[in-house]
């Protein structure tokens, strides 16, 4: 447990915006003997091989084939975004007359505001540099405590503490600079990028909070850093894809970006991406487009995205029978109008793949009078339908800018994927599932 726990804060150490996380997974691929393709050029497939692609470098899909060539795919999707606020692409800002050198942002993603206040903030993401006749990526981290968006003090802001209401355009802009810091903030940029000011022609970067991650609690049961919502589930699904072989079906482990804000993108689960890579792996390892539908049909997906643990100060916000706690186990989420994809047959399969792992299962639904957000499973399900199942960790303060889980779920989440990825989940004609 504790191994898991401290490798998931170095994960995020590493991983300031959806670029580093991505690339840090393709690393670990590589480690492991997944070969690199190329989306825009021919694939060619061998049973028992393994291989990824990535779309943006901000979402990847990896997956490995059994030495018996084609069949169904299992598989596993989280997100790689986080809410947090996005440089403009005319970000600096000269503020009260030229006292200071502030950035102007905008918020990325539904995020807790008032949690970025106050804190040492730093700047990652990518910058799109000519090099060489080339037009090339390269991924920035200031790694240093850069920027800082200060409170206004109580004396001028007596409703501070009585619900304000703050303006992303006024109260979230940082503070960079003094008054001679004009153009200091692109130089830095450039040196982190290894290139000349001139050469950067486009970026996308964001601020992040430079808080480290800790392990605390009375017994240590609790951690908290940046970032948990969702990089808590792609570290634990690139973990337990890692650690399982390919016998019997198709393992896919896919990283989506851009869920915080509505998965619309060419990179996103409402993308054609994964449908694009399921259909060409089946088609460069000799099935028809009869089969590679039948494959689909017959495929099994866990979507993968954190869950809300009952608050110790509000529970009254949460369903008496259908709260989960951090520490609790995996937990499968449930919403009738379909905003998590669980049904009774994804529900049955996932708790009977948690049974064999030995691994506690909780159970999440809203109160019913009281909406709730939807995630990966069923947006996907638009583009790929097959039987899926929403899970996730219980962690509190979802989408602040540092968010809290409990230490045993880590562990907890890699043994039931593993399971996911290493029995085989069969769907016979009359609707019946055997897990072998």
């Amino acid at each position: 447990m504790a191994d898991h726990v401290q490798r998931f804060l170095d994960f995020i150490a590493k991983s300031p915006s959806a670029f580093h996380a991505v690339k840090h997974i393709c690393d670990a691929l590589d480690a492991n003997g997944f070969t690199p393709l190329c989306e825009s050029a021919p694939w060619a497939l061998v049973p028992g091989g393994k291989y990824y692609v990535t779309r943006n470098r901000s979402s990847v899909i990896a997956f490995a084939v059994p030495e018996t060539g084609f069949a169904h795919f299992q598989i596993v999707s989280s997100h790689s975004d986080s809410p947090a606020f996005k440089l403009k692409h005319i970000c600096e800002d000269e503020a009260a007359g030229g006292c200071y050198l502030r950035l102007n942002v905008e918020r990325y993603g539904g995020m807790i505001m008032s949690s970025w206040l106050d804190r040492p903030l730093s700047i990652a993401g990518r910058v799109l540099v000519r090099r060489d006749g080339k037009l090339t990526t390269r991924l920035v981290d200031l790694a240093r405590d850069a920027v800082l968006i200060p409170n206004m003090p109580i004396h001028f802001n007596r409703e501070v503490n009585d619900g304000y209401a703050y303006n992303a355009q006024v109260d979230l802009l940082p503070l960079y600079g003094g008054r001679e810091s004009k153009g200091l903030l692109r130089a830095e940029i450039a040196r982190a990028a290894g290139v000349e000011e001139d050469d950067i022609l486009a970026q996308d970067l964001f601020l992040y909070a430079r808080t480290p991650g800790c392990v605390w609690g009375a017994r240590n049961e609790f951690f908290s850093c940046p970032r948990i919502d969702d990089l808590e589930c792609a570290y634990a699904s690139a973990a337990a894809f890692l650690e399982s072989p390919a016998v019997g079906h198709i393992n896919v482990l896919a990283v989506f970006d851009n869920e915080e804000v509505g998965s619309s993108s060419k990179q996103g689960a409402d993308s054609t991406f994964l449908t694009d890579v399921l259909t060409r792996a089946g088609t460069a390892l000799g099935a028809s487009d009869s089969d590679i539908r039948a494959a689909i049909a017959a495929s099994f997906m866990a979507s993968a995205d954190n869950a809300h643990a009952v608050h110790p100060n509000h529970p009254e916000k949460y369903d008496a029978q259908n709260r989960t706690v951090p520490g609790g186990g995996v937990v499968i989420k449930h919403n009738a109008n379909q905003k998590y994809t669980t049904d009774a047959a994804s529900c049955a399969v996932f708790s009977s793949l948690c049974a064999l792992a030995g691994v506690p299962v909780q159970h999440f639904a809203n109160r019913s009078d009281m909406p709730g957000g939807s995630t990966l499973g069923n947006i996907a399900n638009r583009h790929a339908s097959m039987n899926t199942v929403d899970i996730g960790l219980a962690q509190l303060a979802m989408h602040s800018s540092y968010e809290t889980a409990g230490c045993a779920d880590i562990a907890y989440m890699v043994q039931a994927l593993t399971a996911l990825y290493t029995h085989d989940v069969v769907m016979t004609a009359d609707g019946t599932f055997e897990i072998a």
